[in-house]
């Protein structure tokens, strides 16, 4: 009777098995194709400089829209506190120029909480960036209980008033925690995104995650690097095959960005290595240009590492040449996050003063490359 029992049981989950791998869609492996942004407008504009009331604001995002875009970030008294929610201010383009909204609190925690599948307490919110594959949706990094070591991903449905509902992801063995997001969802050929992320318990590596067609988790692939500690991977897909991922080293002392390249879509990534990127253990932002030029927003300059550097590397990211500055006069420029808009116009946000405000500035592709220009020429 046991080994009937055995073999019936084994007989059923090979066949739950087959009956779930018919059932799911198979994962295309092929980015989508990358367009070159157009020119744009000449000149740069900044559109917000928002400084907190509260005490910090900090790692702003943006999320897309057809008559503009806005930006999200998360603000209390200090990072990682009982009192942090998540905050937006929205753009759009009127004959006269952008038009900002006021500050208003679009993810609240105790709201989040209610809106939990199943409810469940929210200690403290952080970094939040758009779900492009769904309307209304965003994926925030959330803790109950400890702290960023023990956040959880989780994807929220929007109403006008807040969150609807919200599940957290399945991500990590550690009873899914220690999972946390930073950098925008890359786009494939058949419509689908993958969402980068990163585990931060034990060994540091980043995560591409892919999804089923219902939202599920369907599959995730590992950046790693063997006594590094890579987190908030940067991918920027290069054609259908090919993407490099800038990565942060969260040990300070090695002062430099990571990087690690995959040939097969994201399915498998080369070993994260140091690159002779100057970094003081902060994220970077990137987008491609078209023809294997990158552009990156990043603290790259050892000698002032509180002003941000725009970058274009004409060489798929190997080399770079700085272009454009921003300088951290009362405390550092952090946490950049670049997005193309419509009409060749690139969005710009970056946290203010270590943590303390927001600030939001359009730009056109021409003058970027502008600077170049008098870079050359040895002009500041």
């Amino acid at each position: 009777m046991i080994t009937a029992a055995i073999t019936g049981l084994t007989a059923l989950s090979l066949g739950l098995s087959v009956w779930g791998l018919r059932r799911a869609t198979l994962l295309g492996w092929e980015f989508a194709p990358v367009t070159p942004i157009a020119p744009g407008p000449d000149g740069c504009q900044t559109l917000l400089e928002y400084h907190s009331q509260l005490g910090q604001a900090h790692s702003p995002s943006i999320l897309r829209r057809a008559d503009g875009f806005s930006v999200l970030w998360f603000e209390g008294s200090a990072e990682a506190q009982a009192d942090v929610d998540i905050y937006e201010v929205s753009f759009a383009k009127a004959p006269q120029g952008w038009q900002a909204s006021a500050p208003e609190l679009r993810v609240g925690r105790e709201a989040l909480g209610r809106a939990m599948v199943p409810q469940q307490l929210v200690v403290t919110l952080g970094n939040t960036i758009e779900d492009e594959a769904r309307r209304a949706a965003l994926f925030s990094t959330v803790v109950s209980v400890g702290g960023w070591a023990a956040a959880s991903v989780a994807r929220l449905i929007m109403g006008p008033g807040g969150p609807v509902r919200a599940e957290k992801l399945s991500l990590s063995p550690m009873l899914n925690r220690s999972a946390l997001v930073k950098s925008p969802m890359v786009a494939y050929a058949d419509g689908s995104h993958a969402l980068p992320a990163y585990f931060e318990m034990g060994q540091m590596h980043g995560l591409l995650v892919r999804f089923h067609d219902d939202g599920r988790v369907a599959d995730t692939r590992r950046m790693d690097g063997p006594g590094l500690n890579p987190i908030q991977p940067m991918v920027v897909p290069l054609d259908a095959r090919r993407a490099v991922a800038f990565l942060r080293d969260f040990d300070v002392t090695r002062g430099c960005l990571l990087r690690c390249e995959t040939e097969d879509g994201g399915q498998s990534w080369s070993t994260v290595e140091t690159t002779d990127i100057a970094n003081p253990s902060s994220p970077v932002a990137a987008l491609p240009l078209g023809d294997g030029r990158i552009l990156m927003a990043a603290n790259d300059d050892p000698e002032a590492p509180a002003d941000l550097c725009l970058s274009i590397s004409g060489d798929e990211g190997r080399t770079w040449q700085r272009c454009r500055r921003f300088e951290g006069k009362s405390g550092g420029l952090r946490y950049p996050m670049l997005r193309e808009l419509a009409e060749g116009e690139i969005a710009l946000c970056y946290s203010l003063g270590t943590k303390t405000g927001i600030c939001v500035q359009v730009m056109g592709r021409a003058w970027i490359e502008a600077g170049l220009r008098t870079s050359a020429e040895g002009t500041p």
